[in-house]
């Protein structure tokens, strides 16, 4: 169940629809993979209203076997996204454990997992997208919502600077999610084909109608930036009233985002959404070597700097849900004012 409310007069932030006393607040989180798994995983313990937009560019694994042979939306962020916002009850843990499970064979089956396989029938029995991840929800006990961001399957495509060894200063293209995120050289732009994706349009209404919007963490190129590359998801994070918080990364990634600096990730996203504003940019306080550089580029998206513990203590570039779950409580009471809601 979600969190109770405690008491309190709300106070209207930018723009904001008047609340009941005590409401909790409308949060949608962007991204793919284990980094919006991580963020709804610490969500999901301190709102009961939450939607996921994902990612579905991904084309690896058991996600690009049945992207190739059935046409459909990849599904496997779509899984980690339900798997995450499952409750720590036995049953969202046991549904939690079924949907990741991964068969083990030496047939067609193999790596297929159990949740794809799920999303993907009720895709061809259902005929439509977002009901059937409602369903799935449904039966998982999801504590949210999870929605794809285009309606389409997207191929991500990325200019990188040196991707051939033996031509340090060439740029070439790089194509294919699962490519870009561990290609060699430096990524120096990302772009989707078709171009001008469609937006989901449930994903778009959940934008408009937050509190507040949590873009990252997750692989920046490939989870983070797509968002911003679906003209009508962009236009939404652009006009939105709700206030948009980005969460850094605890660690640069092998491959795309070698040797970047905490503000290197902000100036690259400003470079693939120069209107965007941010209201706050979350980080592990132990992740930033300087703050004041992290201050002056957050400024040039009109955003505060929180620094906070969020990552587990066992030294693994991991977020701790209880601790990223306290720094996004924090900021929502704190810049929001429009709550408390716990």
């Amino acid at each position: 169940m979600a969190p109770e409310a405690r008491g309190g007069k709300p106070v209207e932030g930018r723009g904001a629809k008047p609340r009941r006393r005590g409401a909790q607040p409308k949060v949608v989180a962007l991204g793919g993979g284990m980094g919006l798994s991580a963020s709804l995983t610490a969500l999901r313990r301190i709102t009961g209203d939450l939607t996921a937009v994902v990612t579905v560019a991904d084309d690896g694994g058991s996600s690009g076997r049945l992207r190739d042979e059935l046409g459909v939306l990849p599904p496997g962020d779509l899984r980690k996204a339900l798997a995450a916002l499952c409750g720590d009850d036995d049953w969202g843990q046991t549904w939690a454990r079924v949907i990741q499970h991964r068969f083990q064979s030496k047939g067609e089956l193999h790596e297929h997992a159990v949740g794809n396989l799920l999303i993907v029938a009720l895709w061809e029995q259902l005929g439509d997208h977002v009901q059937a991840l409602d369903l799935v929800g449904r039966l998982l006990g999801a504590h949210g919502r999870v929605l794809p961001m285009s309606a389409v399957p997207l191929e991500l495509q990325a200019l990188v600077k040196g991707h051939d060894p033996e031509r340090p200063e060439d740029i070439d293209t790089v194509r294919g999610q699962a490519t870009v995120a561990l290609t060699p050289g430096e990524v120096q732009s990302v772009h989707v084909v078709p171009h001008d994706p469609p937006a989901v349009p449930e994903a778009v209404a959940a934008v408009l109608d937050a509190d507040w919007v949590v873009l990252g963490p997750g692989s920046w190129f490939s989870s983070v930036i797509p968002h911003l590359l679906v003209p009508e998801l962009l236009d939404a994070l652009t006009e939105t009233k709700a206030r948009r918080v980005l969460s850094l990364n605890l660690a640069p990634q092998p491959g795309e985002t070698d040797g970047f600096s905490p503000q290197r990730h902000l100036e690259v996203l400003g470079r693939h959404a120069p209107k965007l504003a941010l209201d706050v940019v979350l980080a592990d306080e132990a992740a930033v070597p300087d703050r004041d550089l992290l201050t002056d580029a957050a400024k040039r998206f009109g955003a505060a700097v929180e620094l906070a513990p969020v990552a587990r203590t066992d030294e693994s570039p991991r977020h701790d849900p209880e601790l990223l779950a306290a720094a996004y409580d924090r900021i929502f009471r704190m810049h929001g004012r429009i709550g408390p809601w716990r």
